[in-house]
């Protein structure tokens, strides 16, 4: 009978390279225990891979009074175990070696210093046959021996008797385990002797049932019977098989690779998360990158902006525009006045001005709670903190959604990883962006070099008209008056550099006030595109490669598993 093959595949070496690399990316992700067994499991495969390939170990594992030492012994062709009444029989595990040279350091490696030489039959020659205490022994140490071997054999023959065949000891701890190992098991129906033939059919279906729930259908059960020799030959021919083909070691360590990648892919936190959902386990169906963040990404920027207080900047720039274009543009008897009155965006420290954080000012000493930074923007209200937090909080929610329970968490830790950082971060995206609001255009130099030409004009003509009043008080002679018209000269010089300075500072503030909402417009799209690289750079670009880890992990897992 021939045991059940995989299809080809990916190598072994490939398999277990990419269980590696699920267990690094995995760590601090998933469960220490999954990571350990990972890393515990290329350990015993790389050890494995370098002791004796050309020998098979297989273990007779079963219960106590399962007849385990009499198969033992029959295959072995001398009493090299001793078989009693007395339980526990078997107190450490002995092998039996067909053509052993050159297996000392694989049994040096299983820790198994007692070893026979059995009767000779080519058929099994290769084979280490190693005979296991009792799986059920009332002594602890006997047990932990049997659970040591078995996960390091090449191929598992489990022993069971038609007593203790339904035994829940032998398939909820072993069997059902491991059910992705059925490449490298055979279960032996032994003492079947004692049974008339319809009970032994009888047993056998009922045992292949109960393997079918355990998860291992199609493997081998042999009836058997050490004391008659019945179905020794076939477990002979079986044995021999395995071994001529040199293969049960790789599928060995292919099904424990496999095990282990599972355990990886179902594997819960490392550290548990309130609120986390199950674990789930990591399959085609799972979320990976390229996640659609975009309407959590618009509600952070926004909530971001909120809390910058960015429709206040961009009054700001507004009203400052308007005030240093007054400032600039103005008729110079007047526009002294201007400068008693503040500049907006001096008042909040930004444009380039001296800058003072908020932090010392507001009491809370919560840099992750508040948006503090070096302008003077007041500080965030607790409705506009809390949406910040919410926006932080449905990102991870949104990027985390449909995986795993234990990258969940990992996601949603990575967008809330670097939150404490967003105030500052936010506040210095606004105090340099809003520099773009200071800057003085072009026209205002044009236009105060007119203003400051009219206004020499209206000077002269009011020297002018005071010398000729003046002359006229001394009585002395009237100099000849030029006029434009019928209007003199200093008159026109007087009365319409007057005019024209203030039409021309009507017409600059009327141009101020719609240059200042284009301004402002501007600057609050800079704003909010800088305020969005920020949300970017510190809760977008962890998550994403938060969710770049996940989909490299879950393609190796896919890879170690197949």
């Amino acid at each position: 009978m021939k045991l059940l093959r995989r299809k080809e595949g990916p190598s072994l070496d490939s398999r277990l390279a990419a269980l590696l690399e699920a267990a690094e990316l995995g760590e601090g992700r998933v469960s220490e225990q999954a990571v350990a067994g990972a890393r515990a499991v290329a350990e015993r495969a790389g050890v494995r891979r370098e002791l004796s390939i050309d020998h098979t170990v297989a273990a007779l594992a079963g219960a106590t009074g399962s007849g385990k030492s009499s198969l033992y012994n029959a295959l072995a062709g001398h009493d090299l175990a001793d078989v009693g009444v007395t339980r526990p029989t078997t107190s450490t595990a002995q092998a039996a070696l067909w053509d052993g040279e050159g297996a000392g350091p694989l049994l040096d490696w299983l820790d198994v210093p007692r070893r026979h030489s059995a009767a000779d039959d080519p058929g099994l020659s290769g084979l280490v046959l190693l005979d296991l205490p009792d799986h059920d022994s009332i002594r602890l140490s006997h047990r932990l021996e049997v659970d040591r071997l078995v996960e390091q054999v090449d191929l598992l023959v489990w022993v069971a008797d038609p007593q203790k065949y339904a035994d829940a000891a032998l398939h909820e701890r072993y069997l059902r385990p491991l059910a992705g190992h059925r490449d490298v098991m055979v279960v032996v129906l032994n003492q079947v002797d004692r049974l008339p033939a319809d009970a032994v059919d009888r047993c056998l279906g009922d045992l292949r049932r109960l393997l079918d729930d355990d998860g291992l259908p199609g493997i081998p059960v042999l009836a058997v019977s050490a004391r008659t020799g019945r179905g020794l030959d076939e477990l002979r021919a079986l044995l021999g098989e395995r071994v001529s083909e040199r293969k049960s070691w790789s599928a060995r360590l292919g099904a424990d690779i496999t095990a282990a990648a599972e355990h990886l892919a179902t594997a819960g936190p490392a550290q548990p998360v309130d609120g986390d959902r199950s674990p789930q386990a990591v399959d085609g169906s799972s979320s990976g990158g390229g996640k659609r963040l975009g309407g959590a990404e618009r509600a952070l920027t926004g909530a971001l902006c909120a809390a910058a207080g960015v429709p206040m900047v961009v009054e700001a720039v507004a009203k400052g525009h308007r005030h240093r274009a007054v400032v600039a543009t103005g008729w110079p008897v007047t526009r002294w006045v201007r400068r008693f009155r503040p500049d907006p965006l001096r008042r909040l420290r930004l444009g380039g001005l001296p800058a003072v954080g908020r932090a010392a000012r507001s009491g809370e000493g919560r840099a992750d709670r508040e948006i503090v930074g070096r302008t003077s923007v007041p500080a965030a209200s607790a409705v506009q903190r809390a949406q910040v937090e919410t926006a932080v909080r449905d990102v991870g929610e949104v990027a985390a959604d449909g995986m795993p329970g234990a990258w969940a968490a990992a996601v949603r830790q990575a967008a809330r990883s670097r939150a404490p950082e967003l105030a500052d971060a936010v506040d210095r995206a606004v105090a340099t962006t809003s520099a773009v609001g200071t800057r003085r255009p072009r026209w205002w130099r044009a236009v105060n070099v007119v203003q400051w030409a009219v206004f020499a004009a209206m000077l002269a003509g009011a020297l002018w008209l005071g010398v000729l009043f003046g002359m006229d008080y001394l009585r002395l002679p009237q100099p000849p008056l030029p006029t434009a018209g019928v209007v003199p000269w200093p008159t026109v010089l007087l009365v319409g550099g007057v005019l024209a300075g203030v039409l021309i500072a009507l017409l600059s503030r009327l141009a101020a006030w719609a240059g200042g909402r284009r301004r402002a417009r501007r600057t609050g799209r800079a704003l909010r595109a800088s305020i969005g690289r920020v949300g970017e750079e510190l809760v977008l670009e962890p998550v994403e490669a938060e969710l770049d880890t996940y989909a490299r992990f879950k393609e190796a897992v896919d890879l170690a598993r197949a």
